[in-house]
């Protein structure tokens, strides 16, 4: 007991010293400082500026911001997508959100049948997966339109249709 003891006597005069300002809160952590009442400011959620793996998510909203540019989606995919569906009539083009619908379109001879378009511009990098196009189709059927499937590849087809404009624009403004 005497040891106890002891070590109890030379303990006590080293947890005096660390003093009141040192003591655990209720409602302290790790990242806060409760003297005084009030928690320091740390770096929350995607403002944190630290991105371990992978991308930061925000930084091309960013970019886009800085640069001041009028599209918010790859100019090259945004022109190619426009003149790849340029035989179709446009009900809509969304530059900032990167969507182009069309309007219903028969093609010459084929009154039986109709199509329409929508494009998905994804991002400002000029990708492969950077665009979307979706063929709708309908038919004429005892003077109602139907839907009708339309094959995946003609998705894709006109997906690489697009693709293939927004090099060729691409090696165009290079050589200029």
């Amino acid at each position: 007991m005497k040891p106890f003891l002891a070590a109890l006597a030379l303990a006590l005069p080293l947890l005096a010293a660390c003093g009141d300002s040192n003591q655990r809160m209720v409602n302290n952590d790790e990242y806060g400082d409760w003297r005084g009442g009030v928690a320091r400011n740390r770096p929350r959620g995607a403002d944190a500026g630290l991105v371990v793996f992978g991308v930061d998510k925000n930084r091309e909203a960013r970019e886009a911001a800085a640069a001041g540019t009028g599209l918010s989606v790859n100019a090259y995919l945004w022109r190619a997508t426009l003149d790849t569906l340029s035989f179709m009539p446009l009900a809509s083009a969304d530059p900032f959100g990167g969507t182009i619908i069309t309007d219903w379109y028969s093609p010459p001879g084929a009154g039986n049948e109709r199509f329409r378009a929508q494009a998905y511009v994804l991002g400002r990098q000029l990708r492969s997966d950077g665009v979307r196009v979706q063929v709708f189709r309908q038919v004429l059927e005892r003077g109602q339109w139907v839907d009708s499937p339309v094959s995946n590849a003609t998705n894709s087809d006109m997906e690489d249709k697009v693709l293939a404009r927004a090099r060729e624009l691409r090696s165009q403004s290079a050589a200029r």
